[in-house]
């Protein structure tokens, strides 16, 4: 095949399916911080932290229990999503008529302890995590080699985001979930536990951390550093996409992914700042993000 503006095709749709990848896991992520925030209005700092324990529970689950990875990709999101109940139960429902710094303080406070009790117990390096034997392997389409592996994250991540879209924006459930962010009272009047309501919200966007998490563990090490790693450029994410904003975070997600491989591609000296040059760009033209509403 001929090179493409002088890069090998090969390299070039390597880098793509490599920016695909980490945009699936800022999809994801950003997802569940828009979410937590669009309908809690709360800047959660232990998303990052939250992750990880998705990673850190599949491991348990297998050399521990001996339960697979399909198995570790139903548990541990209910498990880190039961976890994230307690933390909204005891914890951050004190502070939702508080200023944005309250919680993001608390949160970024939780996130210090998890990631240093995980340390503590598990130490700094990473632990291999193996790849399914139903995705072993790879397939070649003619121009690249891809994994089967991660041509499954992909996928599943897309499914995932866009059924949490339809969810929200066109069911009822998710009627009901925003309009209890704009007026709770009116919707308890409909006969509808809103604190309830709020409690499951924030441990479904949790529990969409833990499954990234899970997803993320045989192509990185599981390692107690991973989220915090990652958890700023998914905050970029959301405020490129606009805090809040569910299809904002899904587009800006796989789309920052990839414009991130193709700058490791053409210009690799601004791969590891490009996200944050667009994020300037973005706030600089339009405050509220490319898809948020100014509040």
């Amino acid at each position: 095949m001929h090179e493409i503006f002088g890069i090998p095709p090969q390299a070039l749709f390597g880098q793509l399916l490599l920016g695909l990848i980490n945009g699936s896991f800022y999809a994801t992520l950003s997802l569940g911080l828009a979410i937590i925030f669009g309908l809690l209005n709360i800047i959660n700092f232990t998303h990052g932290a939250q992750y990880m324990m998705g990673a850190f529970v599949a491991w348990m689950l297998l050399n521990w229990l001996g339960l697979n990875y399909w198995a570790a990709l139903v548990i541990a999101p209910v498990l880190v999503g039961a976890f994230g109940v307690l933390i909204e139960r005891t914890m951050l429902r004190h502070l939702y008529k508080l200023d944005h710094l309250y919680g993001l303080l608390l949160t970024f406070g939780l996130a210090l302890i998890i990631q240093g009790v995980f340390r503590n117990y598990f130490g700094s390096s990473g632990l291999p995590y193996r790849i399914p034997d139903a995705l072993r392997g790879g397939t070649d389409l003619g121009f690249m080699f891809m994994p089967n592996y991660r041509g499954w994250v992909i996928a599943v991540s897309l499914v995932v985001c866009l059924v949490t879209w339809f969810v929200i924006e066109k069911t009822k459930l998710g009627a009901y979930l925003r309009a209890a962010t704009e007026n709770p009272p009116l919707v308890q009047a409909f006969g509808i536990n809103v604190p309830r309501m709020v409690t499951l919200t924030y441990g479904f966007g949790v529990a969409l951390a833990a499954f990234s998490g899970v997803l993320a563990a045989p192509i990185y090490q599981v390692s107690p550093q991973m989220g915090a790693d990652l958890i700023i450029v998914v905050f970029a994410v959301v405020v490129i996409g606009g805090m809040g904003s569910i299809m904002g975070a899904i587009l800006t997600g796989f789309g920052l992914g990839v414009i991130e491989g193709l700058t490791k591609v053409f210009y690799p000296e601004a791969s590891a700042t490009v996200i944050f040059v667009v994020m300037a760009i973005v706030l600089l033209v339009k405050p509220a993000g490319l898809f948020g509403r100014v509040r």
